[in-house]
């Protein structure tokens, strides 16, 4: 089975005045905009970084999951943030590094054993797998409340 989603983006002008805008299949992006002074100034609009950002975070929380699931549990909320790092190189930029960090609430589960899921999850994620970066993980299992 082979599943096929699409994005798409223009841009206008140079790299430090020129301005771009980026929609998904979903309609969830419409001609969002993006520039210069969204990915390297904090002024408002999204950037590649976010949205790499936001896709590894859902990707995770889905594929955990799927992992707890297959081990038996079901979680009653799980929370991943991403923090997508990018440096300026010796070439150039590139995204150094992007730290998951996920809180979760599920019931009847051993700590060890959700580390041991989340672990086995930052593996087999499909956007992790896609990713040539260093990924680090810091997990909390919350009581539940």
């Amino acid at each position: 089975m082979t599943i096929k989603k699409t994005a798409s983006s223009t841009w206008s002008g140079d790299i430090k005045t020129g301005k771009g805008s980026i929609s998904t299949q979903s309609g969830a992006l419409n001609k969002q905009p993006y520039g210069f002074n969204t990915r390297f100034e904090d002024e408002a609009g999204s950037n590649p970084e976010e949205l790499v950002g936001a896709a590894h975070s859902a990707c995770f929380s889905m594929a955990l999951s799927l992992a707890l699931g297959d081990a038996g549990f079901t979680a009653d909320k799980i929370d991943t943030k991403a923090t997508v790092s990018l440096d300026e190189v010796d070439d150039g930029f590139s995204v150094t590094h992007i730290a998951l960090e996920v809180k979760a609430r599920i019931d009847d589960i051993q700590n060890e054993q959700f580390q041991a899921l989340c672990e086995q999850t930052k593996k087999s994620c499909p956007i992790s797998k896609l990713l040539n970066t260093e990924i680090s993980l810091d997990v909390t299992l919350q009581s539940a409340f």
